[in-house]
Order: C-alpha cells, then sequence, then structure tokens
C-alpha cells in the first residue's frame, strides 16, 4: 500500500496516517525502482524552499534505523510511526540528496559520482543548516517532536550523520543471514525493471550500487579486497547479497563498539518474539513514553517468518559469511 500503510494501521491511527502521508507525498521523494517519480521535481522544489527559510522546530534526538536492506528495517520503522512523539521517514533519500548530492549510490536522482562512505569534514555548515531546516520543518508541519529515519546505508556514513545532528541515536537491525540475501534477491525479482535499457534493481541503476561498493568498502578490507575482480564481474544476487551482508553487519559491529551509547542493537529473530522485552527497551533507548496504540500495533504486526534454508556460497564469499554468522550469535 502507499507510504506503507496497511489496513490495521488506518484503524488505529488516523493522526499518524495522515502524518505518514505527508511523509510520503511531501518528503522522501520516490525512488529509481518505483512508479510516481512525476512527484520528484514537486519534492525536489519544496526541499529548496525549506533550505532558505529559518529552522522551525529544533530536531533533538533524530533516530536513525540502520543495517541491510530487508532485515525487517521497515517493520520497525513502520511500528515506530505508531507513535504519538515520533514522526517516520522511510529512506527519504531524495532529502539527503538535496542537502548532500553526491550520497545517491543507487542513482534515483543523479549521474554524477556518489560515495558509499560519508565522513565529518563532507558534512559542511551549509549541508548541516539544510538537513535542519527540512527535518525541522518535516517535525513542525507533522507536529510531531521526534524524528525516525530509516536509511539502512547510513550505516557507512556515521561520522558525517554525526557531524548533521551530533545527539543522534542509531538502531542497528540484525537480521539471520541467510534470511536477509534470500529476501534481498526476492525483491529484485518482484520489483526490478528494465526503463530506456537500462536495469534498475536492487543494485541500482545498471548496477551503480554495487559499483560503488565493491569500489568504497571491498579497497582495504581484510578479506575481500583480495577478490575485487571476482566482485566485479559477479552477478549472482544472493551472493551480492551476502557481501553486502557481511559488509553491513561488520560495520554495525564496529559502530557499536566505537558509539556504544548512541546504538542499540535489535535483533529482529527477538523483536518477533520477545515483543514485551525488545518493545520496552526501545521506548528507554529512544527516551519516548509509553503509548499503548503503539504497543498495541506493534504486537499485532510482529510475527515470525519461516527461516529460509541455506545457500551455495563461492567459497571466498561463505567464509567470512559463516564468521559473521557466528559473531552474530547464528549458527
Amino acid at each position: 500500500m502507499i507510504a506503507q500503510l496497511d489496513k490495521e494501521f488506518v484503524r488505529a491511527s488516523k493522526r499518524n496516517t495522515i502524518v505518514r502521508l505527508q511523509s510520503y507525498f511531501f518528503y522522501e521523494g520516490r525512488p529509481l525502482t518505483t512508479k510516481g517519480q512525476w512527484i520528484n521535481p514537486i519534492v525536489f522544489f519544496l526541499f529548496r524552499v525549506w533550505h532558505h527559510l529559518p529552522q522551525m522546530r529544533k530536531v533533538r534526538k533524530p533516530a536513525f534505523v540502520i543495517g541491510t536492506g530487508r532485515s525487517g528495517t521497515t517493520v520497525l520503522g513502520v511500528i515506530l510511526a505508531m507513535h504519538k512523539k515520533v514522526g517516520f521517514l522511510n529512506e527519504p533519500k531524495a532529502l539527503w540528496h538535496s542537502a548532500y548530492p553526491n550520497e545517491d549510490i543507487i542513482g534515483s536522482y543523479s549521474h554524477g559520482p556518489a560515495s558509499y562512505r560519508l565522513d565529518a569534514d563532507q558534512a559542511t555548515k551549509k549541508v548541516v543548516k539544510k538537513m535542519h531546516r527540512m527535518m525541522g520543518s518535516y517535525l513542525f508541519w507533522t507536529r510531531r517532536n521526534r524524528l525516525v529515519d530509516k536509511y539502512p546505508e547510513l550505516i557507512f556514513r556515521l561520522p558525517f550523520v554525526l557531524k548533521v545532528f551530533p545527539d543522534a541515536k542509531f538502531l542497528f537491525l540484525v537480521r539471520n543471514g541467510w534470511d536477509t540475501i534470500q529476501s534481498i534477491d526476492h525483491w529484485s525479482e518482484r520489483l526490478g525493471t528494465t526503463h530506456n535499457g537500462e536495469t534498475h534493481d536492487w543494485w541500482g541503476r545498471n548496477d551503480r550500487k554495487w559499483r560503488c561498493l565493491v569500489t568504497d568498502l571491498v579497497s582495504g578490507h581484510p578479506h575481500f579486497s583480495k577478490y575485487t575482480k571476482e566482485l566485479e564481474e559477479l552477478k549472482d544476487h544472493t551472493h551480492r547479497a551476502a557481501v553486502e551482508w557481511v559488509l553491513t553487519m561488520e560495520e554495525g559491529l564496529k559502530a557499536m563498539d566505537d558509539y556504544s551509547t548512541q546504538c542499540m542493537m535489535v535483533r529482529y529473530e527477538e523483536l518477533v518474539t520477545s515483543k514485551d522485552k525488545v518493545l520496552q527497551d526501545l521506548l528507554g533507548f529512544l527516551e519516548l513514553p509509553e503509548d499503548e496504540t503503539f504497543t498495541e500495533y506493534a504486537k499485532s504486526k510482529l510475527n515470525a517468518a519461516p527461516p529460509k534454508s541455506t545457500l551455495d556460497l563461492p567459497g571466498f564469499i561463505l567464509d567470512p559469511f559463516v564468521s559473521t554468522m557466528e559473531k552474530l550469535g547464528y549458527q
């Protein structure tokens, strides 16, 4: 459904439904693999307006859902969108792109150069001002005081994000690697398209995201850097997804050490089986008050899915994949 809304969400809260629609139509933009991209010129026009307006509301302790896509990040974001204090933005990459054009690794909004990693020195005063003005306008118009932004790839940009929002909090979502990589494969099967001779799928416009991943993340990696040539030629979606998952999980574990007070690991399997405890932990970490509507909706939506089977992976991918699974406590 539009804006990740379902019948239960709409029935649970009309006000939260309106906020999600505001988020969807005026702040998130439409990425490459979706319909409705005609709205992007309107969205970017609004961004340019907000760039030049005074900041409408302070952005305090924004929370960012990070990790590997297809690991439950959307589910986590949507249930948080039911909280009366929260405004949830689902992958507002158009908004980030309007403030820093070289961040678009997918190619949804630009054909120019892009980087997977962004460091603190790239968050100039101009970028910081733009982001605070846009996010502040979002909180003002939605009448919310806490921002939750789901953008999984920000896990590789934490110094950049923290330069913009020093008091940010991060929810690092972890899911069994076998489940995640097969979900990525199915996503590209369902939503991948060909347009004007270009392939648009999980790996961006004509593999733009994959090329950025190999260039920016593999170079210098203790294991994968030895296989740069093999990775450049890799075509299988599940094999690529396994590499992305390993690199992302390693980055998340490092973030848990480097930013321990600002990062919380959320294990998907615990989120859907130990609902009461994890939801209480989330509210405590995000410093949000109890909200009965949020809790009831979250419990109704958090249902465990059957685990996926293992797959055949090339040896040079399987070894670090298994090692990372073990570090995360998976068999």
